[in-house]
């Protein structure tokens, strides 16, 4: 049920492991830190990650006579979640379905989630170009989608993935709102400085190849991973990625609100 979504934005990568869930999660926190209303979708069926990253693994979420009942992360219900998470017995249960099955589950989180007014919407998808994507852009024909911010790591066998996925963008007709770089350089738990572990420069290189605006550059930072669960990098603000993640989060919201202007 998205008849009450203001915005609708997408969270994508062609390559897995390059924290696009972590990134998710934090865009959710940061918007949710701002006073709007906001909604988190896990459509990741085979590797669901929100509920483990919020901490909210022991909830369970129920039916009701209009559907889906969401997951609140406080008693505000500021941030709504959903995911297959929260239908699995534990961390360790697996998800081993065909693809009619899963097409199926996503049709159903996105039709039947009792979501209320929300300012935002974040769907965390799984990597690839697979069923699950086709099936949220054939739900969405109907709803106006902001766009898709594309997660990358810097390495060019994550590029070469990635970049799979804006040709998808484009062929499936949706907006892209920019490039984020993720684990671009680690930070030292005791001196600070940033070291390029993975390399350098690989989000700018496809942010200037693909004629899209790059986010941001986000490094690996420890202390941001030992702060999550419930808090966002807003929490520890002297971090570059506390830093990073808001000047992000601020140039998504700039970009949607000029889009709303423009129609």
């Amino acid at each position: 049920m998205l008849d009450k979504v203001k915005h609708i934005i997408l969270v994508l990568s062609g390559k897995g492991g390059v924290g696009k869930s972590t990134v998710s999660t934090q865009l959710a926190l940061i918007l949710k830190d701002q006073d709007l209303k906001v909604g988190l979708l896990d459509i990741d069926l085979c590797g669901p990650s929100v509920p483990y990253l919020l901490q909210l693994e022991d909830q369970n979420i129920h039916q009701s006579e209009e559907g889906w009942i969401p997951v609140y992360t406080d008693q505000k219900q500021n941030l709504a979640v959903m995911s297959i998470g929260f239908l699995l017995n534990n961390r360790n249960s697996s998800v081993v379905w065909r693809g009619p099955k899963k097409t199926a589950m996503v049709k159903e989180f996105l039709t039947k989630v009792c979501w209320g007014d929300l300012d935002y919407l974040i769907i965390d998808t799984p990597p690839g170009t697979s069923d699950e994507h086709i099936t949220v852009m054939e739900q969405l024909k109907e709803v106006q989608c902001d766009g898709a911010v594309i997660v990358t790591s810097p390495q060019e066998v994550a590029i070469e993935d990635v970049r799979k996925e804006i040709t998808f963008c484009n062929k499936t007709n949706i907006p892209i709102i920019g490039i984020i770089e993720n684990m671009s350089s680690f930070v030292c738990p005791n001196c600070q400085e940033c070291t390029n572990i993975f390399s350098s420069g690989g989000g700018a290189a496809l942010a200037a190849l693909t004629k899209l605006p790059l986010l941001g550059v986000l490094p690996f930072d420890m202390r941001v991973n030992q702060v999550t669960h419930q808090a966002s990098t807003v929490s520890i603000p002297e971090t570059t990625a506390a830093k990073v993640f808001n000047e992000i989060v601020n140039k998504i919201t700039a970009q949607v609100e000029a889009k709303v202007q423009i129609m």
